[in-house]
């Protein structure tokens, strides 16, 4: 089966998905840096000031989406969509019009919680609990709404802040994605809730990531990518410099990564219906591990071109076997738990990643030491999942939809 069967037979629901996922763009960090200034200016906070905040909303929103997250395994996605979007909007309109700083920061909060939180757990559980055969390449395109906001939303604002104020330009961006979600909600073929809602103040029968091994097995290799690339976005200057590249090179590079997903997107989902995400699991980071190694022996403006189209493609690839892999461990009926666990700790991990990069240089270290690290990372979260993916297959979970 193709992409033109899947969006032949079922674009209603992988659209919505897509459109999730784009909508995400609001709450991404790539996203609001674009206006970093303006909202300090705005709130009445020095740089440092911003950063402290960002950081302490980022990871309340991962709390939040560990204990919220869940929900999605039994409220109907509709009513789920709703309420992230209502909530969405009353973030930006604390953040674009709030009077006092408090209010700003708590609309930063809700805003980084539902756009990169809730939104992308709503697309990806989508995706990949209402398809089976398909998932793979389900996977694969609703992640492309991501990287199409990543690719052509910042310069796209750029060019309007020349004539619009950030406030225009942020409820300008609403009015066009209310032109989608309206439509969407009032007639999209949204499937019906996944299950039935646990008794209050009993616990839900269900997994529980956090207290299982095999869950801290497998996280590592799934937080490599986020981790790592953090780390080389927040650090541009001191990898240039190092590797003897520049900041122009590494601009030019950041291009390249951007390109790169959409291949590793595409291919990834369509292998992992074809290959199984456990063959895929044990080979997707390998153009990044080259890539680091390439860096690392190599330096220079190629091994930054490595790091950014190696890390783009297996970036691309993650998402499609991420997925598949807690599909294929716990189940599609308790997918919404498991990724919002995963979710949970990847925010918890990308906040803490700067912190260590940044003492390690503070001591010296040199970053193809900081990329020999990376690499070592890689080898020991690749060598601890390998248990885990050679476990007997789990249940696919009575809520997934036949493809065809």
């Amino acid at each position: 089966m193709s992409y033109a069967t899947l969006l032949r037979h079922h674009r209603g629901l992988v659209g919505i998905a897509f459109l999730a996922m784009f909508t995400s763009s609001l709450g991404q960090s790539f996203f609001i840096g674009l206006f970093q200034a303006p909202i300090s200016q705005h709130l009445g906070l020095s740089a440092g000031q911003f950063g402290a905040a960002y950081a302490a909303v980022t990871l309340a929103s991962g709390f939040a989406v560990l204990r919220l997250g869940p929900s999605i395994d039994w409220i109907a996605p509709r009513h789920f969509a709703l309420a992230v979007i209502a909530a969405l909007l009353t973030g930006i309109l604390l953040l674009t019009a709030a009077p006092w700083w408090g209010l700003g920061v708590l609309g930063l909060g809700l805003v980084r919680f539902c756009g990169q939180g809730m939104m992308t757990h709503l697309g990806n559980t989508l995706a990949g609990r209402e398809f089976t055969a398909l998932r793979g390449r389900a996977l694969g395109l609703v992640g492309i709404g991501l990287m199409l906001g990543e690719t052509a939303l910042p310069p796209l604002m750029a060019a309007l802040l020349v004539w619009l104020g950030w406030r225009e330009l942020w409820w300008l961006f609403v009015a066009f994605l209310a032109l989608f979600w309206i439509p969407s909600l009032l007639a999209g073929p949204w499937p019906k809730a996944p299950g039935q809602r646990p008794p209050r103040g009993e616990r839900r029968d269900g997994p529980r990531p956090f207290r299982e091994a095999r869950f801290w097995r497998l996280l590592p290799l799934l937080m490599v990518l986020p981790i790592t690339l953090t780390g080389l976005f927040i650090y541009q200057a001191q990898m240039t410099a190092d590797l003897g590249s520049s900041l122009g090179v590494y601009a030019l590079a950041l291009t390249g990564m951007g390109l790169a997903k959409l291949p590793g997107a595409l291919f990834g989902g369509r292998w992992v219906d074809t290959l199984g995400p456990v063959r895929l699991a044990r080979l997707y980071l390998l153009p990044y591990a080259l890539a680091l190694v390439v860096a690392i022996s190599a330096g220079g403006n190629l091994g930054v071109w490595a790091l950014m189209v190696g890390g783009g493609l297996a970036m691309g690839a993650q998402e499609p076997i991420a997925t598949s892999l807690l599909v294929r461990s716990w189940g599609a009926e308790h997918l919404g738990t498991v990724r919002a666990t995963l979710s949970a700790a990847m925010v918890f991990s990308t906040g803490l990643a700067p912190a260590v990069l940044g003492i390690a240089l503070d001591l010296g270290a040199s970053f193809t030491a900081i990329l020999a690290g990376m690499l070592a990372f890689l080898i020991a979260g690749w060598w601890l999942a390998q248990g885990v993916l050679a476990a007997p297959v789990r249940g696919e979970g009575h809520r997934v939809r036949s493809p065809h």
